[in-house]
């Protein structure tokens, strides 16, 4: 032997060897083979790839000698296949968890019904006709196995399963697949149709009490050796493994519990069967013990099924009341017992049995409950807050964002309720170091989150925090408490104690300056600010550096030769200003009164101050008030604003937000007139929004109007370009060249970018918006150049359509601030359908198709009575349609592109039957067919489920398209309403999918 052989052989040689696997037809010749290859401990092919190969190869149809296919042929290799199958099946005890998982449906099917055949059941009677407790024992059982495996295949039919993804198959193997699914579906078909026979049949075994026998390998070996009697009674009839009456209707009550609960979804009464034969099967299941051959159940899903029985019934025993506290929380939600529910969680943050996600979604059912109005459910929604909050800090967890909202207006209550959940749910003695921490962590960040004093002494000085803190960390939280105290905000209500200090000389400094902090009494005010100037000389406006008032009002104000006045007139305008900026009108209308009248002694200047800073207390008040209502203002409010917009004395500071205020108040109540024909032209020139606001007012009175009218419209908006526009910032080098260093925004427009958000964020007069929404479509169509994905408005027509400078504007800018103004207009008005549409179009254009259709869909909506009446053509254009298309399209949604391009003008069947023929569509397919009217679409439907080999949806198809409405020889107003009235479903059907 050469070197290289016998390299080759120590290789070889060395590898296992794999036993090669036995082919089905070495059984055929081997009676002994099959029971010998059962008994292996993994044998190959293991023996529910048997029962498919022998079932398969005994089904095979046969070619006779003129080629044509025939029936399988009844012969004795043929018997002998199915016989093999049947001993297989027994020697797995007919377990048809085992049978079911291994085999389709299919050859189940065909294995069943093998065995009714050589179990001498009747042919030709139904089941339910027969009286099982008559026939023999192995016959019996074949019946009520068959009927076991109909009712667990239709149950398990209605589970969702996940798709495998098609493999590259070739064209011969995805016939045999489409055929294999056309089989099963015609199958299920049946078994669905008989169902209540089935039921029947189970439900009549339970009145059997004597023992079954199901068939052996060895009674099916004497079945095929030895010819049966005439009445069917043999030997194998009671030689075969007995199964106890107690075990066998134990997994029948299992198998008629599932089918019942499957049918509670459409028939609630249903429910109540179930769960009895579920009760009954736990407790058949526990006399039976560990001693069940035949009787196969998941006592975790028997588990699942009791519980979720009992919740849907509102009838729980008593063992269930005890051993789960989720059905506890069910049956207290649905009694009303909100006291007994809250205890379960607060006894579960020591136990820690209920899982935190079971936990978050009783939370959420309570706050939805809520939010649709029932607001006696508030108290409970924070509760149950506290609790889940309370349990995520011992597990060191992040506490929610709803607790943090619920804290944000903190009452007595709810400290002393979330006190309680922290100290219930310690054991101090047992707890860790980790959740010790935890907890300490928690209580102090609450002492230093809430602003009012009084919540923050409750917890600080709570037993629990005292057992939790160390000596040094208990005295660093007390020092941060005093800080906080001598600055809190002026918003903050304050303590009674405060108040209940009399003033006299013998109380110190710092509390009568506390007091003055907290103050929004103007009389109170003056009488501390006297007191504390009586005890010493200081400047008492600097107590606070959260008073603020404008540079050119302090000004004037710190000239004051008195330094009480000074501080006085100080302190009540920062404390006006700040009322009115947290929309506190009422004490700001005090302080401000109070002011008023005390300049009005001395300083001509700082009356028309306080004149217009009251101007501006009314425009906010009545804006404020009006928006619900828009209700116009007063005439004399109009008036004041005119004169305001027109004053002239030049020693007067003016802050240029009221002159902004006053020009959006104008722009909003419709002074157009005003503004374009009577505002002085030095004051135009002198303020940006007088400016800004003539322009506007200007272009919309002139809408519509003629093109020659549109000069107005050319300069607003040559003044927005400017504004959206950049400036190069450019560096001479040292040998002289100029280099570009960075873009900046321009300074030559009349006001910042940011100032002219601040300012249209003022605006609510429609047409107004309109209006420069419009401009703003278009400077993004001109600057993003993109035809076919153009955003539209109304009154595009009235802008130019190029720019100059293109390379100067920035896009990006365009871009955000369109966005931004659309999302304001609709908070606004949600029901403006020119601005939900342009919305919509901006998702659409920036590949946000889901929100884009609900936007499209909304716009339909809102003029049309929710679609109970037409969609306005102007509104649902042939443009807005197809982009609804691609929408869907992109979405995978193709059913529905379908249904939509009937929509059109002229129906697009190339984009129709495109999106049909597409296999995967994530939309609900044949339930949507019922809102196809084109009868074209239905016939091209009818012939490519039949192409497919999809039965049962070719025979939706062909309800639809049957359906007299339809008939072409209809009259026209006929088939209009049949589309009218489908168009209706469709469009309600799509906006609960997409709102």
């Amino acid at each position: 032997m050469s070197a290289e052989a016998a390299d080759r052989e120590a290789v070889t040689g060395s590898r296992p060897c794999t036993p090669p696997q036995t082919s089905w037809f070495e059984f055929l010749l081997d009676d002994s083979l099959l029971e010998s290859h059962l008994q292996k401990f993994s044998p190959d092919p293991m023996p529910v790839q048997l029962i498919t190969q022998f079932l398969e190869q005994a089904s095979k149809p046969s070619v006779n000698e003129q080629n044509q296919v025939q029936p399988p042929a009844d012969n004795r290799r043929n018997r002998t296949l199915k016989l093999l199958a049947l001993k297989v099946a027994a020697h797995l005890k007919w377990n048809l968890d085992v049978l079911e998982k291994g085999l389709s449906i299919a050859v189940l099917n065909m294995l069943v019904n093998e065995l009714l055949c050589v179990s001498k059941v009747p042919p030709g009677v139904k089941h339910v006709d027969l009286d099982l407790s008559t026939l023999p024992p192995t016959t019996a059982m074949a019946v009520l196995l068959y009927n076991r495996w109909a009712i667990r295949t239709t149950v398990q039919s209605s589970f969702p399963i996940k798709q495998a993804k098609p493999g590259p198959h070739q064209m011969n193997m995805l016939n045999h697949v489409q055929q294999e699914k056309e089989l099963t579906e015609n199958i299920l078909k049946v078994l669905k149709e008989q169902a209540d026979d089935f039921i029947m049949v189970l439900e009549g075994v339970l009145g059997i009490k004597k023992d079954f026998y199901v068939h052996t390998m060895r009674t099916l070996d004497l079945l095929a050796a030895e010819p049966c009697t005439a009445n069917g009674e043999t030997e194998c009839s009671t030689a075969g493994l007995r199964i106890s009456a107690d075990e066998l209707h134990c997994q029948v009550r299992y198998d008629l519990g599932t089918v019942f609960f499957q049918q509670g979804c459409t028939n609630p009464p249903c429910y109540e069967k179930a769960r009895e034969h579920f009760l009954k099967t736990r407790e058949l299941l526990s006399k039976l013990g560990d001693g069940a051959v035949h009787c196969r159940i998941d006592e975790k899903r028997l588990a699942g099924y009791c519980q979720a029985c009992g919740v849907l019934t509102g009838l729980s025993d008593a063992s269930d009341m005890q051993s789960t506290p989720m059905t506890q929380i069910h049956s207290f939600i649905r009694s009303g017992n909100y006291k007994g529910l809250i205890e379960i969680f607060l006894e579960d943050n020591l136990a820690l049995s209920l899982p935190n996600h079971f936990r978050q979604s009783v939370l959420r059912e309570f706050f939805q409950k809520a939010e649709q109005g029932n607001k006696a459910l508030n108290e409970v929604c924070y509760k149950i807050c506290a609790c889940n909050a309370v349990r995520d800090v011992l597990e060191g967890q992040v506490v929610s964002v709803q607790f943090r909202q619920l804290l944000l207006k903190p009452t007595k209550e709810k400290i002393d309720f979330l006190l309680e959940v922290c100290t219930r749910s310690l054991k101090i003695e047992h707890l860790s170091d980790f959740s010790k921490r935890n907890m300490a962590a928690f209580l102090k960040n609450l002492c230093q989150s809430l602003e009012d004093l009084q919540f923050v002494f409750m917890i600080s000085s709570h037993e629990l925090l005292m057992v939790l803190l160390k000596d040094d960390e208990r005295k660093t939280l007390i020092d941060q408490i005093r800080k906080r105290s001598s600055c809190i905000n002026l918003c903050t209500k304050p303590l009674t104690s405060f108040y209940d200090i009399p003033a006299s000389a013998s109380v110190n400094i710092g509390q009568l300056e506390h007091q003055l902090i907290l103050s929004v009494d103007p009389w109170r005010i003056r009488q501390i600010l006297i007191e504390l100037h009586g005890m010493t000389e200081r400047q008492f406006w600097r107590v606070s550096s959260k008073w603020e008032v404008p540079s050119d009002y302090s000004s004037v104000i710190l000239g004051i030769k008195d330094h009480l006045t000074m501080d006085l007139v100080y302190i009540l305008m920062a404390k006006g200003l700040h009322c009115m900026a947290i929309k506190d009108f009422v004490h700001a209308r005090q302080l401000f009164s109070a002011c008023l009248e005390l300049v009005t002694e001395f300083s001509p200047r700082l009356r028309q101050v306080m004149l217009n800073e009251m101007l501006l207390l009314d425009i906010s008040v009545h804006e404020a008030g009006a928006g619900s209502s828009r209700e116009r203002p007063p005439p004399d409010l109009v008036s004041r604003v005119r004169g305001y917009l027109e004053m002239r004395i030049h020693d007067i500071p003016l802050r240029q937000v009221v002159g902004e205020e006053g020009v959006a108040f104008m722009l909003n109540w419709r002074e157009n007139e005003y503004l374009t024909l009577q505002v002085p032209t030095s004051l135009v020139h002198k303020n940006p929004y007088v400016k800004l606001g003539q322009l506007l007012a200007a272009t919309c009175k002139e809408l519509p109007g003629p093109k020659e009218s549109r000069r107005t419209a050319k300069d607003l908006w040559e003044v927005v370009v400017q504004i959206c526009s950049l400036s190069n910032q450019h560096k001479r080098a040292n040998d002289g060249r100029v280099s570009l260093i960075k873009q900046r925004e321009s300074t030559l427009g009349i006001m910042p970018r940011n100032k002219f958000i601040i300012f249209i964020r003022k605006l609510r007069e429609p047409l107004v918006l309109t209006t420069l929404i419009s401009l703003f479509v278009r400077l993004h169509s001109i600057v993003r150049d993109d035809i076919v994905n153009e955003v539209t408005a109304e009154h595009l027509s009235i802008w130019p359509t190029t720019l100059p400078n293109l390379q100067s504007v920035d896009v990006e800018a365009v871009a955000i601030t369109m966005k931004e103004l659309v999302n304001y207009a609709l908070t606004l008005n949600p029901n403006n359908h020119s601005w939900l549409i342009t919305q919509a179009d901006i998702y659409f254009v920036t590949n946000q198709y889901s929100a884009a259709l609900h936007f499209y869909l909304q716009a339909g909506a809102v003029c049309s009575d929710f679609f109970n009446k037409t969609v306005p053509p102007d509104v649902y254009t042939d443009q807005v349609l197809k982009r609804m298309i691609k929408c869907c399209s992109l979405l995978n949604c193709h059913t529905q592109v379908a249904i939509l391009c009937q929509f059109l003008r002229e129906v697009d069947y190339m984009t129709a039957f495109k999106a049909l023929q597409e296999q995967s569509s994530h939309d609900a397919m044949d339930s949507f067919y019922d809102y196809i009217w084109d009868v074209t679409i239905l016939e091209y439907l009818t012939h490519i489920h039949h192409k497919r080999g999809e039965a049962e949806k070719r025979q939706i198809a062909i309800k639809a398209i049957g359906q007299t409405e339809l008939n072409a020889s209809n009259p026209e107003d006929v088939l209009q309403l049949a589309a009218q009235k489908r168009k209706k479903k469709f469009l309600q059907a799509m906006a609960k999918l997409y709102f």
